[in-house]
């Protein structure tokens, strides 16, 4: 390994290689396909953040306070791209995801408490998504839910564990259009663009414990834990599924080149994911709350009460890109599950390998999935926990959070490209925001008590 002195992200002008391809690039004229081909993890993952229980949360906090709350879209942008971007940095320049790199550098305690969370908060997540997606079908073409949650969840196991790892990511990137179906609901709604406006640029507080749990709930299913792991991992696997490519903290040269690769994913990702986001906060709020029906729980509630204010055509969009973003994020919740497990306990990972070279991922992966099945069985209501696990997920992050800003900084981790400057600091302020929300909440419900 070459010697550390060299500044972070620097040092690629001491290798030939790297000088080179730039250059030669730098003729070819830009192609909008070759810069799609090179979106990958970061896509997918602000993608899969805008699933059934994020439209479910986005919905209500629409229905609840209209136009007002907009401007947490435009908060959660910049806090969620830096913290991801962290993430994905991590993966590429170590080759291991983040419990990788936790159970390498930290005690083995700490790494048994963050994973097991993140196991109950994701299968939890899978069973309200899975309840999410077979209302809404059940809402569109009749029959059993429950038929809807077992054939859902088990498509999404088995597409993991039989498709080929890259027609399987260009399938969830394909997917991904399924989100533009919010984009399409807005033209049935009668918005007031000048109210939209003002939510989105001039935040409105409302001292109460409603409103915090709201600002929790949206944060919570905005950066979410397993976004951070997922990512990581991704940039792991991508590295390792590439023969040219090696960690960064191994092979120096194409530093800046991948750094800028991440940075350009990560933002167009998190863009995307936040403007549907907006687009489903505008659409309830221009026809539940202006109508009144300020008491949505779910997505499949809010689809369906898009019928009579803004149509059929409407309610119709809305519920098959509930199934679309489902069919995109279950996946990932038990993806993240997978990797964390399986880099916790250093297994073989990754849905490159064949199911009989990780045996024991993929088994996590299945549990993961079938245990968010068996939950639709039981008396607990998966679609009124829609809310909640975004909640808990938001009260999650904190820890989650902390302790990846302190592996990005720890330069037994990661070396010469530890991270700094202001992508570091808008990292503590996006942990710092994560948290100040939730001890607001939490002072919000004992002052209400009193």
């Amino acid at each position: 390994m070459t010697d550390r002195k060299h500044n972070n992200g620097g040092g690629t002008h001491h290798h030939q290689p790297d000088r080179e391809q730039p250059a030669a690039k730098r003729d070819q004229p830009f192609s909008f396909r070759d810069f799609v081909r090179t979106l990958g993890p970061g896509l997918i993952t602000g993608a899969s953040d805008d699933d059934p229980s994020g439209i479910g949360t986005y919905s209500q906090a629409g229905a609840q306070l209209g136009y007002s709350i907009g401007w947490t879209m435009l908060l959660t942008f910049p806090l969620m791209a830096a913290i991801q971007e962290i993430s994905a940095r991590v993966g590429r320049v170590t080759g291991h995801g983040i419990s990788g790199n936790v159970c390498r550098h930290y005690p083995r305690w700490l790494l048994v408490i963050v994973v097991a969370l993140l196991f109950v908060a994701n299968t939890i997540n899978i069973a309200a998504d899975l309840g999410a997606m077979a209302d809404a079908t059940k809402l569109l073409i009749g029959g059993p839910g429950i038929a809807y949650v077992v054939f859902f969840g088990v498509l999404s196991v088995a597409a993991q564990i039989l498709l080929n790892y890259k027609r399987y990511v260009a399938v969830l990137k394909w997917l991904t259009l399924s989100l533009f179906a919010y984009v399409a609901a807005l033209a049935f709604a009668k918005v007031s663009w000048g109210e939209a406006l003002s939510g989105l640029l001039l935040p409105k507080p409302s001292w109460s414990a409603d409103y915090f749990t709201t600002i929790v709930a949206i944060l919570g299913t905005t950066i979410s834990p397993y976004l951070f792991f997922w990512q990581a991992s991704q940039e792991a696997e991508d590295q390792r599924v590439d023969a040219t490519k090696r960690p960064l903290i191994e092979k120096h040269y194409g530093a800046r080149r991948e750094f800028s690769r991440i940075r350009a994913d990560t933002i167009v990702g998190m863009a995307f994911s936040n403007l549907i986001a907006l687009a489903i906060i505008i659409t309830a709020a221009a026809t539940l709350h202006a109508s009144g029906k300020t008491d949505i729980e779910s997505s499949a509630q809010a689809a369906e009460a898009l019928r009579p204010i803004a149509g059929p055509m409407a309610e119709w969009i809305f519920a098959l890109g509930i199934v679309g973003t489902g069919l995109l994020a279950i996946p990932v919740l038990a993806g993240a599950t997978a990797y964390a497990v399986g880099e916790g306990r250093q297994w073989p990972v990754g849905l490159a390998r064949k199911p009989k070279e990780a045996v024991a991922f993929y088994s996590v992966l299945a549990l993961s999935g079938g245990l968010g099945i068996a939950l639709n069985f039981t008396s607990i209501n998966p679609i009124s926990a829609l809310y909640w696990s975004a909640v808990v997920n938001g009260v999650l992050a904190v820890p989650v959070m902390v302790l990846l800003m302190l592996i990005a900084r720890h330069s037994n981790v990661m070396g010469r490209f530890v991270v700094g400057g202001p992508l570091y600091w808008l990292g503590w302020l996006s942990t710092a925001a994560m948290g100040l929300s939730v001890i607001a909440m939490g002072v919000g419900f004992f002052l209400g008590k009193t």
